[in-house]
């Protein structure tokens, strides 16, 4: 099988691993051939004032619920976690993947991807449900496309076990990713971390990573 990496083109240090890792086979959502170094540390680009009147929590108190909801915008980051031994290695707190998650009652997910060219294809979806008390999991499937001829290349798999807060501000979990070409083969996989902060009608724009 051809390699499918390039040779990283960057230092690794202390921070942020964004660099290409993949050719153009594998691109879209969870594909790191976009990532351009150099290396920096990772900075969330929305914040929500620390006395924002409208929490989910609050909304649900006052709809009657007895518990916050995952259900609504997020602001998201895909972290690597146990890929120090990938083909090339990957070091723990690497972004992976950002961008805007939105988590619909009707049990479906959509994501706009930071890290990825519209031409490869940056919106992906998929469907969730929850497993326990503030406790949800996620199947998340995206399509990869080759930017130059719009052929699909790759189909890739991604995976989420997460952990709402108790004040419906924010969520963590872990995730694996799986990446198949258009026969099915299984060709890479990867682990590690997410996390989300809520996007309401009060949160503002500080920084792009």
């Amino acid at each position: 099988m051809k390699a499918i990496y390039r040779t990283i083109n960057a230092t690794l240090g202390a921070g942020v691993f964004i660099a290409g890792l993949a050719s153009s086979a594998w691109a879209g959502c969870g594909d790191l051939s976009n990532l351009q170094g150099p290396l920096e540390f990772a900075s969330p680009i929305l914040t929500t004032p620390k006395a924002a009147p409208r929490t989910e929590a609050a909304r649900a108190l006052a709809e009657g619920y007895t518990h916050p909801s995952i259900v609504g915008l997020w602001n998201i980051q895909l972290l690597s976690k146990g890929n120090t031994g990938h083909n090339p290695p990957i070091p723990d707190g690497a972004v992976i993947d950002f961008g805007f998650n939105e988590w619909h009652g009707d049990g479906t997910e959509l994501l706009n991807s930071g890290g990825h060219a519209p031409a490869t294809e940056n919106f992906c979806m998929g469907v969730w449900g929850q497993t326990g008390f503030l406790a949800f999991e996620l199947n998340h499937f995206a399509l990869s496309y080759d930017s130059t001829t719009g052929a699909l290349t790759n189909v890739v798999n991604i995976r989420e076990q997460t952990t709402l807060s108790p004040s419906g501000d924010s969520y963590t979990g872990t995730f694996t990713l799986d990446v198949y070409d258009t026969k099915g083969n299984h060709l890479d996989h990867l682990g590690g971390t997410v996390a989300a902060t809520r996007v309401t009608v009060d949160t503002t724009v500080t920084a792009v990573p």
